[in-house]
């Protein structure tokens, strides 16, 4: 029997393969699965239009930061600091010292990425402020950019699997929802510990991902260096600068609200006086379109989603499984660990997926004999498959915003496919290995 879930994604990442946009990709899949499930256009439109508003906090929220992250770059500090940087390679021009900057960037970035997830919790924020200043350096050092890529989705994803604090606490929570509406209860200080070994994958996937790309790759620098050689920093645009920083973060942790962190940033900016406000004016509004593109998408991804759990076939996706594996347990915790990897590619959020999977995952498990431990460790791998590598996911749309600022970063290519090779597929492997064995 065809099931309206697996084609309408598998149709998406086609789609997504053959460039079409991702947004359009999303709603073509979502009108074709809903139609292969029964349900009317009208029917479709109508879900998919109910289900958008629950991203607009969110894709508001990218827009703003986007903004403030335009600003930030406006106000020359990153291209003081890009200069110095650059400055200092050229000085010693040796390729010791330009090893070491390397291993300073690769560090300096996975710090700054796990940081965003809990001592920080910006999420994907940095993106926009950090990277596309380093453009400059990435193609000094002919750094392939794939392998950012792969260190900001790490630093995305990793943390909140294992670490409990932050978005990890969240995560956590969920899966613990999610197993007690299951009428399994369980502890959330059991589920750090049963992620343990999943967690590995992900190490795993960035070594190898570092080791395959780590090979010099050329890219055309838009920006000459006339125009970095005469940048002044003043004094002022520091500590305005410093100061809006630290108000975004300050009102972001008192209000648990992204929106109003990035506009007490904003208005710092245009209180400051630091420059006329028509010109602030035009850099925020092009700061707001670098990023109001990953809202669009994620508006899109939760339309899609709505129609998908409309159709039901996710259950009936689940259910076929005892019909085809029947007893055995290792087949059964891979078919399990695709049919995660399907939902999550298609939505594009692991904390989406959890409340999908959880209720029907949980009673399939203990059919098959597997502890509570192995259950957490099966239900968290299986929702956060896919995260890394799916076109709707925000793990993927930052890294991606920030790297192709000058159009040189394909999202699928150079983003999504790296991703979902060194992360789902090791994932899995562990994944698999901790259902076992707990």
């Amino acid at each position: 029997m065809i099931n309206a879930v697996v084609i309408a994604v598998l149709l998406m990442i086609i789609l997504c393969l053959c460039r079409l946009n991702v947004v359009i990709s999303l709603f073509v899949s979502a009108l074709v699965g809903g139609i292969i499930a029964g349900m009317s256009v009208t029917d479709v439109i109508t879900v998919f239009g109910k289900n958008i508003v629950d991203g607009a906090e969110v894709a508001l929220s990218y827009a703003l930061l986007g903004g403030f992250a335009a600003l930030i770059s406006y106000s020359g500090i990153t291209d003081y600091l890009v200069n110095k940087i650059i400055k200092g390679i050229r000085a010693e021009n040796s390729k010791m010292s330009r090893l070491k900057v390397k291993v300073i960037i690769v560090v300096a970035l996975l710090v700054l990425s796990v940081m965003s997830q809990n001592i920080i919790p910006v999420h994907i924020a940095f993106i926009p402020i950090v990277i596309p200043p380093l453009i400059s350096i990435f193609n000094e050092l002919n750094f392939d950019r794939r392998q950012i890529a792969l260190i900001i989705g790490f630093g995305l994803c990793w943390p909140y699997i294992l670490i409990p604090f932050g978005f990890g606490q969240i995560f956590h929570q969920i899966i613990m929802n999610g197993f007690n509406k299951a009428g399994h209860p369980i502890e959330i200080n059991m589920i750090w510990k049963a992620m343990v070994i999943p967690s590995l994958g992900y190490i795993v996937g960035l070594i190898a991902g570092l080791f395959y790309y780590r090979k010099a790759r050329k890219y055309i620098d838009h920006k000459q260096d006339k125009d970095l050689a005469n940048v002044e920093l003043k004094p002022y645009v520091l500590v305005v600068t410093i100061i809006a920083i630290i108000a975004t973060f300050t009102v972001q942790m008192l209000t648990d609200s992204m929106i109003f962190g990035a506009l007490a940033g904003v208005l710092v900016f245009f209180i400051s006086g630091m420059q006329n406000w028509k010109d602030m004016d035009k850099q925020f509004v092009e700061g707001i379109q670098i990023m109001a593109y990953i809202g669009v998408v994620i508006l899109t991804a939760n339309g899609f989603a709505g129609v998908m759990n409309k159709t039901g076939d996710i259950e009936q996706l689940v259910h076929s499984i005892s019909a085809i594996t029947g007893d055995n347990k290792l087949i059964s915790i891979v078919l399990m660990y695709i049919i995660g990897l399907i939902v999550t590619l298609g939505i594009g959020s692991s904390f989406a997926t959890i409340p999908i999977i959880a209720t029907l995952f949980v009673p399939l498990g203990e059919s098959l004999g597997l502890s509570t431990m192995a259950l957490i460790a099966l239900i968290g791998t299986a929702s956060a498959l896919g995260d890394s590598g799916s076109p709707a996911s925000d793990s993927t749309l930052g890294p991606t915003a920030g790297l192709n600022v000058d159009g040189q970063h394909d999202h699928i290519r150079d983003t999504c496919i790296p991703n979902f090779i060194f992360y789902n597929i090791p994932l899995i492997i562990f994944g698999t290995i901790a259902a076992m064995i707990l």
